[in-house]
């Protein structure tokens, strides 16, 4: 007969930026969503419900900067190089007072 965990189990994931294993419920989900006319953007999705293959990105402008030079939305997400991340700085941009602008 199997034992209870004494705490419950948390899901980890790695930011794509910072490398840093953490719980889920402190990054924020990426995906990958085609527009209407063709190109590709990288979106935020704060719900986590969004279809396709999603990334994690710890929700900080320096994160995000550090995710965009290192083109590390398109690696992780399995998308050309050329797909547009503003939807995320956004996103990062209207957290930012409740977030702060902290690493």
């Amino acid at each position: 007969m199997r034992t209870m965990p004494s705490s419950p189990h948390v899901p980890q994931r790695t930011c794509i930026a910072t490398r840093v294993t953490v719980a889920d419920s402190e990054l924020l989900r990426v995906v990958a969503q085609t527009r209407t006319d063709g190109s590709i953007a990288i979106v935020a999705d704060p719900r986590r419900c969004l279809p396709g293959r999603g990334a994690w990105i710890t929700p900080t402008r320096q994160a995000y900067a550090t995710a965009a030079k290192r083109r590390a939305f398109s690696r992780a997400l399995r998308v050309p190089a050329t797909a547009d991340p503003t939807p995320v700085r956004d996103y990062i941009d209207s957290l930012a007072p409740m977030a702060g602008e902290g690493t």
